[in-house]
């Protein structure tokens, strides 16, 4: 057996950060206010109706809205499902 030092992790050096991603959907003239609401309804974890609307009034004032915040993994999924339902989405944002 060899003599080798052993090496103990510090756990505050150890912890691993996950890369994390913004989700934002563009105004586009052919998605009608109900239809990107549900769609954020549908795929979008934990939001309500409430604000389902809320951010769609938001994309159409202001031309876009931050609809999610997270892991990348996750973000990719979400991000995908809402181009499946013809939503305009701009480019992941990686923060």
């Amino acid at each position: 057996m060899l003599n080798s030092p052993i090496k103990v992790l510090d756990h505050k050096k150890a912890k691993t950060t996950y890369p994390e991603a913004r989700i934002i959907v563009l105004d586009d003239s052919f998605n009608t206010f109900q239809h990107v609401a549900n769609s954020l309804l549908t795929i979008i974890p934990g939001m309500n109706e409430e604000k389902a609307w809320q951010l769609t009034i938001k994309v159409d004032k202001t031309g876009c809205a931050e609809v999610w915040r997270g892991n990348l993994e996750q973000a990719e999924l979400y991000h995908e499902q809402l181009i499946s339902q013809g939503l305009t989405m701009a480019p992941i944002e990686k923060i």
